[in-house]
């Protein structure tokens, strides 16, 4: 039996998908609509294959990714949205999903995407493969000065940047000094090569470290 946990806050959503996975004989389906529940029931669970939509309130696809994996690093995540993944590329694999469908996706191309990833095959969209090489979606490694390593308090403070968030508004979000703030976005600016927030938004775009549209 193939266990597979579906996390979508949309009731409508998560119920259309379960109807139509359980016509698989050998799938059994368990749904969530709170990302914040979703930990305790892959602690409480085995799961084969974890899909989690991507735009979700209080915890998106890719931070619940990120725990799952730290949990247990064999899970196999896939992501299930129906907006376009490219701009949010590098995050998502970097944090270690298996690949992604399409919310679009007929029946049987979600049973061929998830029996891939139970095959540890990549899943990913044909006009995802085709854009691959563009800028933005997969820097150029090759360029050592393009490659930016970033701890998690500097992608918080990389989020906040990209809302347009005030110097203030940054440090109350994140329960932080404005002087540890400010030297925090110093450790940016040189990481980056650059002076300025602006520029730094642009140079984390590029490098495909955040998206043109931020996760909600």
């Amino acid at each position: 039996m193939v266990n597979i946990l579906i996390v979508d806050d949309h009731l409508s959503i998560i119920e259309g998908t379960k109807m139509l996975l359980e016509q698989e004989p050998d799938f059994n389906i368990t749904v969530e609509n709170s990302s914040l529940n979703a930990m305790n029931l892959i602690k409480l669970h085995h799961y084969d294959v974890l899909l989690f939509d991507l735009y979700m309130p209080h915890l998106n696809g890719l931070e619940l990714a990120k725990q799952a994996l730290a949990y247990n690093p064999d899970l196999t995540v896939l992501i299930y949205t129906g907006f376009d993944i490219k701009p949010h590329f590098n995050l998502l694999v970097e944090a270690g999903v298996s690949g992604f469908l399409s919310k679009t996706s007929s029946r049987d191309e979600l049973v061929a995407g998830i029996r891939s990833a139970l095959r540890k095959q990549v899943v990913l969209p044909l006009s995802l493969v085709r854009e691959l090489r563009r800028p933005g979606i997969i820097s150029d490694q090759s360029n050592a000065n393009e490659k930016v390593v970033l701890t998690s308090n500097e992608e918080q403070i990389l989020t906040e940047l990209s809302k347009g968030k005030s110097t203030r508004e940054i440090a109350s979000n994140l329960a932080m000094s404005q002087r540890s703030l400010e030297y925090n976005l110093t450790a940016l600016y040189q990481k980056f090569g650059v002076r300025t927030r602006v520029d730094t938004i642009a140079k984390a775009k590029k490098l495909g470290l955040i998206p043109e549209e931020e996760l909600k």
